[in-house]
């Protein structure tokens, strides 16, 4: 059912992102996608093929370069310095390692380094996790390594409301902003309003309320536990989902709040367990919030290991519903 109060319709969410784009073309001359066109920032979705209508529609502003990651991400800074707002599609998030330099040296510093004169309003789109045989060098989840590299704002959607209104804001910040999105969250549907609506950063949401463990979760990940909530609620555990949304700015109130209340967390991300996003929220939650916990945290993580190409391996390190649930089982009885 679709909420009501607003003019809401059930988009996909490769719909929603898609027509995020196609309203910020239309909106700002400024905006310019780099992308080959052949995946045209869905990857290897059969869906694809509906980015060569904007292509079309837009052919002064649609860049299809070749595949050089370096190169392009060099082409979108520039372009960005000199007053445009480029969005570039790196396609896997493995391949934003081949631009490191670029979007982590460059982009993220040029603000700083020029005492506030250089502004870097470029966006770099990564589709990142585990996708069923995407081998080792086509599955990484980078948003830990880059939350390292202050300078960069960093999204996570997880629905088709949170692209279309993050991808938004995205586009029209003035800082450098890499888009993590998920290739197994674009058929999910959800509810997405037809006036244009931006998403603020920094804001988390509470996915679902519940009142006995908090489960902190990105991406992917957020479906993934609201799967495993539901079924939960049957056996009497009351989940709260929190998905925060940015982890560059992040609401960490948002999520202490919610620990408050329930006084036990989980949480969830396809990062590898070491040093990846669930150790940092439970680094601060610990420095913050000790006192707060009914009992130890839990992480549900990928397991240390490269990515497998076979799928039951690869479902074996993932973090799975039934990895999910037991982690909270765990807490609570």
């Amino acid at each position: 059912m679709l909420p009501k109060g607003k003019n809401m319709r059930e988009l996909a969410y490769y719909e929603a992102k898609l027509e995020a784009l196609r309203e910020l073309l239309a909106a700002d001359e400024r905006v310019h996608l780099i992308s080959d066109t052949i995946t045209g920032f869905l990857g290897l979705s059969p869906h694809r093929v509906l980015f060569a209508e904007i292509a079309k529609n837009f052919p002064d502003r649609v860049v299809s370069p070749p595949i050089s990651e370096l190169a392009v991400c060099g082409l979108a800074i520039g372009a960005a310095m000199a007053g445009l707002r480029p969005v570039v599609d790196l396609i896997t998030a493995s391949f934003v390692f081949e631009a490191w330099p670029q979007v982590v040296n460059e982009a993220a510093n040029a603000h700083y380094m020029s005492g506030g004169r250089t502004k870097v309003p470029a966006v770099f789109h990564l589709l990142h996790g585990l996708r069923r045989g995407g081998g080792a060098q086509h599955s990484h989840s980078p948003q830990a390594m880059l939350w390292n590299c202050p300078g960069l704002e960093i999204v996570l959607p997880s629905s088709p409301r949170d692209v279309k209104g993050l991808l938004k804001t995205a586009v029209n910040s003035d800082n450098p902003t890499v888009f993590i999105d998920h290739v197994l969250l674009f058929e999910l549907k959800g509810a997405v309003p037809e006036t244009a609506e931006a998403i603020r950063f920094g804001q988390a949401e509470i996915k679902r309320p519940g009142g006995d463990v908090t489960v902190g979760a990105t991406s992917l990940m957020v479906q993934r536990s609201l799967a495993v909530a539901q079924s939960l609620a049957k056996e009497g555990i009351q989940v709260e989902v929190v998905d925060p949304r940015t982890l560059v700015p992040l609401d960490f109130g948002t999520i202490m709040a919610s620990l408050e209340k329930t006084g036990r967390m989980v949480v969830v991300d396809e990062c590898h367990a070491s040093c990846g996003v669930a150790a940092e929220l439970m680094a601060r939650v610990a420095e913050t919030g000790f006192d707060k916990l009914k009992a130890p945290m839990q992480r549900v993580t990928t397991l240390d290991v490269p990515i497998p190409y076979s799928p039951p391996l690869e479902d074996f390190i993932s973090p799975s519903e039934a990895r999910i649930a037991g982690a909270i089982r765990a807490l609570v009885r």
